[in-house]
């Protein structure tokens, strides 16, 4: 101990020597003993120090010398305010601080951490002047540009780096003169405006140098006083001790980076030259402070060579942990980061070594420690044991940190200047100066100790990112296993979490070190030049520690009240210990002293004072512990104090006896328990936050990269887990999976068996499979034993994709660093969005568009399986499911499914429908690959000459596949078909109109000449209309338009029935009661509309031409009702030459059936539209006559006259058709007569707007009889079975089914019912022909009883033929003409 106080008085001497010597200035220093010395720092706050008093106008703002008060700029808000409430609690009414020992001695460690805050604003101020200067280089003397535009030195660089240069000289002996005279000059001008940018600065400097002076005699008061400095016996005074030690280190280290030299001889200039050649009163003594730590490290050892002996020990005493943490083998094997032992796996708690666990939470002070302590105390490095400890911590590190990113070379300096002091005790000891054995051994541990230093940096240099990343590897497997372990039993979470924290702190210290070294370059001790350190930038362990670090986190944050509740429930069972030990003889028998036993009293109360968990929420519970904290502190400073009478020694001598733990040990242990109540965020932050990384933005790219990969990898993990999801999914929804299920052929399917069937005479029965059929299997094949793999392989896809479905639906987010990632979610994604693929996929098949019921059937295939996952996770995904084929069906703004009118450029349709509508109008309605599309009314559907694309046109046209159309797409799907032909349609009428308008004088002549009788001249304009054919064509394909959307209505129909037969049959029975009026209001229009696009509509053609014109602003003139007499001279056209009619399909050749369809649509359609824009244009006369709105409703015309009006032109085009056609007769050409006569035929009957007896009063049915009697005669006979008055399907089924008889009969069936000409006669000659409203013609044409005669497939194929492919008689046998009678027809034999 005597060694200890003559140490510290050589430490005073030193200090008077180089400059910091204590000039008194008042009583108080002169009264300044040795005891208040070393136990109370009151009166050293009190020593001034040289006080600086710049008269310069009062510019700088200096602090105060005196008391803690003077480091307020540098410490946080929290602890100013601590350290001005002790300064006023300790200072008398007259301004003298209080001198009592039990006030001192509590306040000692109060001073140690207010200085390390001191140290670290101390650094902050120093890297923010680095900044503003642009990091210079004030060892080499290099500045940049940005340097001096910074505006802290003047900017004269010549005079400035001179001044530097020529350090600690002064001024006035560079002649600056001669250097720079206008630079000098102007100094001398700006000299104040300079001082006042410096003077900042200058305080800084002034403050590094109080600094050292206060930090050094803490540091010596404790190396002197404290009795023992061992982790095991004094860890809280060891690390505050030790922590001012680094930062004083640091502060001292980081200063050299600042340009000192410069600062003060630049102001010392500025400062003589407005003061008169004056230095400022603290030149020299600064000039001596900066002289003396020139280089740094040179005068912090023998600043530090006084406590070297005391650090020695330290990091003696810390080399086992520093060793336990390097040994990651040993780490691994006994479980120090594992909640349960490793080869005791019932013991849940780790209760083999836990507080070397726990210590492993210090491991990273620890090899600060040494890389500083021997870096400053280098004849440490002699002792035996160093070598091992220093070996172990320096092979694993290349720089040592001193502030954020502000480092040093480590081994650089080391062998700059620890290596040096090494070789000089190992000269002394080779010179014999000691004994001899002392001095071989000082000699052999010096050579050791050379040796180390020498090599040790290029193993550095190989072998540290190889040592971390195995380190980085076990925590990321402990901390794995802890994150899984603690999740299954969070009872075991707060008894463990001071493991917990060790873990935290070891995986941050490896993120630190790997950010701290990347990029770093280091030079070899023995070569010039520069190599970078070998790090990885694609590890991925720094990824996982992340990752980990997160979920451990998370996971305390999750429990954090249990860990409170169970250091509180800790803490009051210490309570009753402690008292129970104050209470043993040992301790009564030492006599404390009142201020002692006092302090343990309160211990005692503040412990028994907590707030019990029985029963109540932990979380709600508020307990401020820090009082008994700082008490505790209070109580080591005093028996750990040499000057104390009862020493830490006593205390545990005097309780070993009791078997338990000592008293300091209990007291320890509750005090760490202790900030775990209210300090818990705090112990989380310090061990597992990486805020330190912000500072390293130089790698901010390498940051973003490891962030990026660790994401990276985990959406890489997904992806695959997902697509192996999808795989099963797949495997499922293939031929081979439920497809092999499927009990329903298609037909394909089925012409191929039978194909094959009927090449095979003798199939064996022994065996599933047909004996040379290719591959073609029999019904019940699945059952044979041999046949069971694949049942057996469907079953276990089902199994794994169940199970898959439940794991995924259970598990728990991933988190990785400020990413979440939701297995849950990713599952349904990716079934989505494999349903989307497939659903795209299937539209198309290798050639050509697949089939809607094939389509439909492959879409419900896939939603078994679907359904077959929804049932193990807990979301609905036939929700999703029917959001994609809504998004596939129409695509547009959600408020757009609402409206019934939209803007004709909105063209927001999915890409799905896209592609189908597409498709039909391109090769049904358009046939742009000239596949021969013709529409067989009597089989509603179109059929091709040739395949479009991979089927034929009846293949994807009929009913049923538009109804598989309707199911798939819905009534979007079936907007945007309906869309696209009325567009296209619409471009037809217009073609219709242009040609009415161009040859208007010539329909005009023509109609004259109809009406007059004059058949020359009628001839004569019709001859001369233009492009009468291309018109003719446009009309067939308009009504192939029209043909399809009856199709198509039809089909959404019988879906609508099907589904919603409530709102079905609601349609239809508001059709049958809506108002006849013209014009329609807009809501009976709308209602017209909806019951057209679903089939419930008695006349769909003639509604939608109606729509279309209304639409396109079409019948605007007066040129419309040229229309009849138009169409009329489409009789004279050379089409009808070309075509021949076929009972099979009930249509032409050449679909010229469809112009039917358009001519009645058309006239109807634009009859309507005429009246109604009359109605309208009256009606704006009207109102401008200011009539009553009651007039106006009341003159709503009845829609029986626009029917009558139709009726009217429709007679007419009759009347001059058919006057056409007899007239174009004649015995060189007939061919074709017949034709032309079926069409008018047709026409009548299936306009709803004429009665059938239309026609009769022109052309004699007594000629189409002799027509249709010939050609079912001369049919084959399968087909006239088939096709024959008595033999056919419709009329056998109404002869069968009741509902049939009631049925009604589409309109443009093309065919009629029944054969007997009496029945015809009595059902149609009867019929009126003027006067008969709409109602009575349908409910005539709808009868079962209706005209009896079937249509006859006629042919000019042969003699005067025109080459059909249609199945009639050939050539059509001579009509006799009687001389006395109408035309008659002679039977043929």
């Amino acid at each position: 101990m005597e060694t200890s106080l003559q140490l510290a008085d050589e430490v005073l001497l030193r200090i008077t020597i180089t400059g910091f010597n204590i000039q008194s200035s008042s009583h108080d220093s002169q009264e300044c003993n040795r005891d208040s010395l070393l136990l109370g720092f009151d009166h050293s706050w009190r020593i001034p120090v040289n006080t600086i008093h710049l008269k310069m106008n009062q510019r700088l703002p200096l602090q105060e010398w005196e008391g803690p008060s003077r480091w307020t700029e540098y410490l946080g808000p929290e602890m100013a305010s601590s350290v001005s409430s002790r300064s006023s609690k300790h200072t008398t009414s007259d301004g003298h601080v209080q001198s009592s020992a039990a006030s001192t001695k509590a306040l000692n460690i109060q001073w140690v951490v207010q200085m390390i805050e001191v140290a670290e604003g101390l650094m902050a101020k120093m890297y923010r002047l680095n900044q503003i200067l642009e990091y210079p280089d004030p060892v080499g003397h290099v500045f940049s540009e940005a340097f001096w535009k910074a505006g802290v030195f003047p900017n004269h660089p010549r005079i400035c780096t001179l001044l530097s240069k020529k350090f600690p000289e002064n001024f006035t002996k560079s002649q600056l003169e001669r250097i720079d005279k206008f630079s000098l000059d102007s100094l001398q001008d700006g000299a104040e405006l300079h001082l006042q940018s410096l003077e900042p600065w200058i305080q800084l400097l002034l403050d590094l140098m109080a600094f050292r002076e206060q930090a050094l005699r803490l540091i010596l008061d404790l190396s002197s006083t404290v009795i023992t400095l061992l982790p095991h016996q004094n860890s809280l005074i060891l690390h505050a001790f030790m922590d001012l030690f680094c930062a004083f280190v640091r502060v001292n280290l980081f200063a050299e980076k600042i340009p000192r030299k410069m600062l003060l001889q630049v102001y010392n200039l500025l400062h003589s030259l407005s003061r008169n050649d004056r230095d400022c009163d603290f030149y020299h003594r600064l000039v001596q402070f900066i002289d003396s730590y020139d280089p740094p490290l040179k005068g912090l050892q023998e600043d530090l060579n006084f406590v070297s002996p005391r650090i020695g020990e330290v990091l003696e005493a810390v080399g086992p942990s520093i060793f336990l943490s390097a040994d990651t083998r040993k780490l691994r094997n006994e479980g120090f980061l594992s909640p349960y032992h490793p080869r005791f796996p019932d013991i849940l708690t780790n209760s083999a070594h836990p507080m070397r666990a726990q210590d492993l939470a210090n491991v990273t002070s620890y090899r600060e420690w040494v890389l500083l302590g021997y870096l400053v105390c280098p004849d440490e490095l002699l002792r035996v044991t160093s070598i091992d400890i220093a070996l172990v911590v320096l092979k694993e590190n290349l720089v040592v940190t001193l502030f954020r990113d502000e480092y040093i070379m480590l081994h650089e300096d080391y062998q700059l200047y620890v290596l040096p002091r090494v070789l000089e005790s190992k000269k002394m000891a080779k010179s014999g100066r000691t004994k001899q054995k002392e001095a071989d051994l000082e000699y052999s541990v010096a050579k050791q100790v050379e040796k180390m230093i020498s090599e040790v940096h290029d193993q550095a240099l190989q072998l540290c990112d190889t040592i971390h990343r195995e380190r980085r590897i076990l925590l990321k497997q402990e901390i794995g296993r802890m994150v899984l372990f603690f999740t299954d039993q969070p009872s075991l979470l707060a008894p463990n979490i001071q493991m917990v924290f060790s873990a935290l702190a070891l995986a941050q210290s490896e993120v630190l070190w790997y950010f701290q070294h990347a990029g770093i370059a280091s030079s070899r001790s023995k070569a010039a030049r520069v190599i970078p350190v070998d790090i990885d930038p694609n590890d991925p362990t720094i990824g996982f520690l992340l990752d980990g670090m997160d979920r451990l986190c998370c996971l305390v944050r999750k429990y954090i009240a249990a860990a409170r509740g169970y250091a509180l429930s800790y803490l009051s069972s210490s309570a009753g210990r402690i008292r129970y030990l104050m209470g043993t003889p040992g301790i009564v028998a030492l006599d404390l002293d009142p201020t002692l036993k006092g302090l343990f009293q309160r211990i005692v109360q503040h412990l028994e004072t907590i707030p019990k968990t029985q029963g109540e929420n932990v979380s709600a519970i508020t307990c401020d512990l820090s009082e008994f904290r700082k008490d505790w502190l209070s109580i080591l400073m005093i028996v750990t104090s040499s000057r104390s009478s009862i020493n830490i020694r006593h205390l545990e001598k005097a309780t070993v006896s009791t078997g338990k733990e000592g008293l300091l040990s209990e007291g320890n242990a509750a005090y760490n328990w202790s900030r775990c109540v209210d300090e818990i965020e705090s112990q989380l932050s310090k061990h597992g936050s990486l805020k330190k990384l912000y500072f390293y933005h130089q790698h901010l790219t390498t940051v973003t990269k490891f962030g990026r990969d660790a994401v990276l990898y985990v959406e890489s993990l997904i992806e695959s887990i997902m697509g192996g999801l999808e795989g099963l999914i797949n495997i499922l929804d293939s031929e081979g999976g439920f497809g092999a299920l499927e009990s329903q052929l298609l037909p394909e399917q089925a012409a191929a068996y039978l194909n094959n069937a009927s090449r095979i005479s003798a199939p064996s029965m022994k065996s599933p499979r047909v004996v040379g059929g290719g591959g073609f299997t029999l019904p019940g094949h699945e059952s044979y034993p041999e046949n069971n793999k694949s049942i057996k392989m469907l079953e276990a896809a089902i199994q794994r994709l169940t199970n898959l479905c439940s794991i995924l639906n259970d598990m728990e987010p991933i988190c990785v660093i400020n990413h979440v990632f939701v297995l849950r979610e990713y599952m349904r994604e990716c079934i989505l969005a494999n349903f989307k693929r497939r659903f795209v996929t299937a539209l198309q098949t290798d050639n050509d568009l697949q089939r809607p019921s094939v389509l439909e059937s492959l879409i419900r295939r896939h939603m078994s399986i679907v359904h077959l996952a929804e049932q193990h996770v807990s979301m609905d995904l036939t929700q999703g499911i029917r959001e994609i084929l809504l998004t596939e069906a129409f695509s547009g703004p959600v408020s757009s499914l609402h409206l019934f009118e939209k803007p004709a450029e909105q063209q927001n349709t999915g890409s799905a429908v896209e592609v189908v509508c597409n498709w039909y109008m391109d090769n049904i309605i358009k046939d742009v690959s000239g596949a021969g599309i013709l529409f067989a009314p009597r089989h509603k559907y179109f059929k091709s000459a040739r395949p479009v694309g991979g089927y034929f046109a009846e293949s994807v046209t009929d009913l049923k596949e538009l109804q598989a159309f309707v199911r798939i797409f819905g009534g979007y799907g079936v907007d945007r078909l309906d869309r696209m032909m009325k567009v296209h349609t619409a471009a037809l009428v217009n073609c219709i109109e242009t040609s009415l308008r161009s040859n208007r004088e010539l329909i005009e002549a023509a109609a004259a000449s109809m009406h007059s009788g004059d058949r020359g001249e009628r001839d004569a304009s019709i001859r001369q209309i233009v492009d009468l054919d291309t018109v003719i064509g446009f009309c067939i394909e308009a009504g192939e338009a029209l043909a399809f959307d009856e199709l198509l209505a039809e089909a959404s129909g019988a879906v609508l029935e099907d589904n919603a037969a409530l709102i079905h049959s609601m349609i239809s029975g508001i059709v049958e009661h809506i108002p006849e009026e013209v014009p329609e209001k807009k809501e009976i229009r709308r209602i017209r509309g909806v019951a057209n696009g679903n089939g419930v509509s008695v006349d769909h053609d003639s509604e939608w031409v109606r729509l279309i014109l209304e639409e396109v602003g079409g019948a605007n003139d007066n040129s419309w009702s040229l229309l009849p007499y138009f169409f009329a001279s489409f009789m004279s056209s050379n089409a009808w030459n070309t075509t021949g009619f076929n009972i099979e399909t009930g249509g032409f050749s050449n679909n010229i059936h469809c112009l039917a369809r358009c001519i009645s649509a058309v006239i109807a359609g634009s009859e309507y539209v005429r009246l109604q824009r009359e109605y309208q244009q009256q009606h704006q006369s009207l109102s401008n006559g200011h009539q009553s709105s009651e007039n106006l409703d009341s003159e709503f015309q009845p829609r029986v006259t626009a029917e009558a009006s139709i009726k009217s032109s429709m007679l007419l085009f009759v009347k001059f058709a058919a006057s056409i056609v007899l007239d174009s007769w004649n015995e060189a050409n007939r061919s074709h007569l017949v034709a032309k006569l079926i069409f008018l035929d047709q026409l009548c009957e299936s306009s709803p707007f004429l009665p059938r007896s239309s026609l009769e009063s022109h052309v004699p049915y007594t000629i189409l009889r002799s027509i249709y009697t010939q050609y079912y005669s001369n049919t084959p006979s399968t087909p006239l079975a088939t096709a024959s008055p008595h033999h056919s399907p419709s009329v056998s089924l109404i002869h069968a089914s009741p509902s049939m008889k009631n049925a009604t009969t589409p309109r443009g069936s093309g065919y009629f019912k029944g054969s007997s000409s009496s029945v015809y006669s009595q059902e149609h000659y009867n019929e009126p022909e003027t006067g008969t409203s709409r109602n009575n013609e349908n409910k005539s044409k709808q009868r079962g009883s209706s005209r009896r005669s079937g249509p006859l497939d006629y042919s000019t194929s042969h003699k005067g033929g025109s080459g059909s492919n249609s199945t009639g008689p050939s050539p059509l046998p001579r009509f006799a003409v009687s001389r006395s009678g109408p035309i008659s027809y002679k039977q043929h034999n």
